[in-house]
């Protein structure tokens, strides 16, 4: 864990801010550095700015102040197509999935790879073998070569999460924006798309900034954990430094789940990585 070395710094953001109608600030002067091959959780309560920070890494919200540095390009500066460009790199991966329910999973797989389409070639699915071949191997990485010409309206969510992060993969990604990835899953399949996570910040060296309610996850799959509360950024360090005293001077007063136990402080220190998922017929 330690300290960031400057030259492993793929993200960083200095004073982001995002204001609303009636000056109402969404994000007050958030910064962070981002390595190759981290995963950061985001954590705080609902409306604590989570989701805004995420959107306006890649600018699907414009903030209003602040920079966002992108392997080396300031991307608030970037014109629209440059942008596009840059988007190539950083994939997201959405709360409720962003699938087209009526196409299989390897379709929609497919779809991480048109932001290096022209208009054309994407609107009429034109792929190469080599961008077939690249699909099925992300959804065997992560335990859905079973299902790939499966419509995805008949996967559970768990297996659409997934579906969702092998198109995250298909793009090449040096960093993962992840925007509530498991608020809608039960705990199994939550553990699997965490797991899969951090194998790919282990393995793969593509740094991940995932937002989360579930504390419990925070401390047991990440490198750090970045803690906000209305907006601003109230804490920042490693899984085994999330105190009692931390926790509610992010949450207040609100009654939570999976507050850090001693025990959990430990293990956070200590994580072991996950072991691989299985491809067989798995429902979670």
């Amino acid at each position: 864990m330690g300290g960031i070395m400057q030259d492993d710094v793929l993200l960083r953001v200095r004073g982001l801010t995002k204001c609303y109608q009636g000056d109402e600030k969404r994000l007050d002067d958030v910064s962070l550095d981002v390595r190759k091959g981290e995963l950061v959780s985001v954590i705080g309560p609902s409306g604590a700015g989570k989701s805004t920070f995420l959107h306006s890494i890649n600018r699907l919200i414009e903030p209003t102040e602040g920079s966002v540095v992108f392997d080396g390009r300031e991307v608030t500066e970037l014109s629209r197509g440059d942008l596009r460009a840059c988007r190539r790199r950083i994939s997201m991966i959405f709360q409720h999935y962003n699938l087209v329910h009526r196409l299989t999973a390897i379709e929609n797989v497919l779809h991480g790879r048109l932001g290096y389409k022209s208009t054309i070639a994407g609107a009429l699915g034109l792929y190469s073998e080599e961008e077939k071949r690249r699909a099925f191997e992300a959804l065997e990485q992560v335990g859905m070569a079973d299902f790939a010409y499966k419509r995805v309206d008949r996967l559970s969510g768990g297996q659409m999460q997934r579906v969702g992060i092998a198109r995250a993969l298909v793009q090449d990604p040096l960093l993962m924006l992840c925007d509530e990835p498991i608020a809608s899953l039960d705990p199994k399949s939550s553990r699997t798309v965490m797991e899969r996570l951090r194998w790919a910040a282990d393995d793969l060296g593509i740094a991940c900034v995932v937002s989360l309610h579930q504390i419990d996850f925070a401390l047991e799959f990440s490198d750090r954990i970045i803690g906000l509360s209305k907006g601003r950024k109230v804490f920042e360090g490693a899984p085994a430094d999330l105190t009692d005293e931390a926790a509610r001077e992010i949450y207040g007063d609100i009654e939570i789940e999976g507050l850090p136990s001693e025990a959990q402080r430990l293990r956070a220190a200590t994580r072991i990585a996950p072991a691989p998922v299985s491809s067989s017929a798995e429902v979670a």
